[in-house]
């Protein structure tokens, strides 16, 4: 993923999900990016690590064969349309509950296909159960390769919230990284989360919009992405410059937000339309790319994992909490 430091773009290590064209790469791996300083467009170098096991959704209609198995239709919710003001308490911190129906914005009825509240409490082990339209990536390492996809020893839902444990247990770092609609496919999409974090050491978070085909060529929109406790921006990827296994992200968009991630709730909103991603903190516009738009199908995943540089304290022990998640199509 991307990080700004001082204005210019930062790049660097890289992994992704990529489970289609194991008999070419080796096997799956999970996907994040940072880079090297520049003011232009950047590309992003990749590191592929060999898991030890494909993601999987651990349920019992998921497939272990390819991500597209594991693509299931669901029906949408009966929404009504909003008005342009019911839009902005989508981005409302202080809305505890999901926002629900259809949403105006930008000139466009974004209609809604999932939301999710969390109000059923679930411990350690019984999340994906409970919310059977949740995926998760496990059995493998995280981004950086030091963290280990264990979604039974690190989710829970308790006080309406979807509790991500980051730590250790033998040494070993603990994450994991949920897909909200499972492996769905979108061809553009609206997201947000109301969510927050801790402000621990050696952990990170991103929302992720990953190509359903698992090409990363197809592009990547990253929002939020940023360690716990700091602030966080957005990256994306521009379609078509997979150059020797890096990739062009659109560097004018790298602004960070007002706010941190520890300093309470706060709703990040990804708005990929047609021609244009926009990236929305508590409800204003962070920044909107033009040049860094997919135009083929993108799947929702929350990536909570080691943090790409920096050690990885082994006492260290925090927490993602999402309050709520929301979709439109």
């Amino acid at each position: 993923m991307a990080i700004v430091a001082g204005g210019a773009l930062v790049l660097g290590l890289t992994q992704h999900a990529n489970e289609t064209d194991a008999a070419t790469r080796g096997a799956a791996t999970a996907r994040s990016a940072t880079g090297t300083p520049t003011s232009e467009p950047s590309a992003t170098s990749t590191a592929h690590a060999t898991p030890t096991a494909a993601p999987s959704t651990e349920q019992p209609s998921a497939s272990s064969s390819t991500a597209s198995a594991r693509i299931t239709a669901r029906p949408t919710p009966t929404a009504t349309a909003t008005s342009a003001a019911a839009a902005q308490a989508v981005t409302a911190t202080d809305s505890t509950s999901v926002p629900r129906g259809d949403v105006e914005s930008n000139g466009r009825t974004w209609k809604q296909s999932y939301a999710e509240d969390f109000t059923t409490d679930a411990g350690l082990g019984s999340v994906l159960s409970a919310y059977p339209r949740l995926g998760a990536y496990s059995g493998y390492s995280d981004t950086s390769g030091r963290g280990y996809y264990a979604p039974d020893k690190v989710l829970s839902v308790s006080n309406g919230n979807l509790d991500f444990w980051l730590h250790s247990e033998g040494g070993q770092p603990l994450v994991a990284t949920v897909l909200p609609d499972d492996y769905q496919p979108h061809t553009t999409g609206r997201v947000s989360i109301r969510y927050k974090t801790t402000d621990t050491e050696g952990y990170k978070f991103v929302g992720m919009l990953w190509p359903s085909s698992n090409d990363w060529n197809e592009g990547e929109i990253d929002w939020p992405e940023g360690d716990l406790g700091s602030t966080v921006r957005p990256a994306s990827a521009i379609p078509g410059t997979l150059r020797n296994g890096m990739m062009t992200f659109d560097s004018s968009i790298q602004q960070h937000s007002a706010s941190t991630q520890s300093s309470g709730y706060h709703v990040a909103t990804t708005e990929w339309d047609h021609g244009a991603v926009r990236f929305y903190w508590d409800g204003a516009l962070v920044s909107t790319t033009h040049s860094a738009v997919p135009t083929e199908p993108m799947r929702v995943t929350l990536q909570a994992e080691t943090a790409i540089g920096g050690e990885v304290p082994a006492d260290a022990s925090g927490h993602v909490d999402i309050d709520w998640v929301s979709i439109w199509d």
